[in-house]
């Protein structure tokens, strides 16, 4: 609505109200999974999910025209998959590997951090960059 907008000082983009509704049902969705999720976890995600999760966000990127505002909140994904593509391409043309293995996070495993380690300063860049992205939002 146009007054919670004017209100929150936020920019308006008109007809997202349906969104809303699907956000609310992906959040609900998720939370669900992370309940199970949890170590020992007893449900995982595989690909098709985590697929499906990451086309529903470009949709709702592409939606609300705040795609690039999205690719700074999803800094982390755009990285890890960068890490696959660097190493791939530079192996193919080189022989040799950047990292010790792709994605990224596997690269740290193998020099030895512990999971949770991984896990926590992951969190921490993704706040980071969700807090960044929310900024920019400001910008316009």
């Amino acid at each position: 609505r146009v007054d919670f907008t004017e209100y929150l000082d936020v920019h308006y983009v008109p007809g997202t109200g349906e969104i809303l509704i699907f956000c609310s049902a992906l959040i609900g969705g998720g939370l669900g999974f992370l309940w199970y999720n949890a170590p020992p976890a007893a449900v995982f995600m595989g690909d098709t999910g985590s697929l499906a999760l990451g086309g529903a966000l470009g949709a709702i990127a592409v939606a609300t025209k705040h795609e690039i505002v999205w690719a700074i909140i999803g800094g982390l994904f755009v990285v890890e998959a960068l890490s696959v593509i660097i190493q791939v391409l530079y192996f193919k043309r080189t022989g040799k590997r950047v990292f010790l293995m792709a994605p990224i996070h596997h690269h740290f495993e193998k020099k030895g951090w512990a999971e949770p380690q991984i896990v926590i300063r992951f969190w921490i860049i993704a706040l980071i960059l969700a807090m960044i992205g929310m900024a920019t939002l400001k910008v316009r």
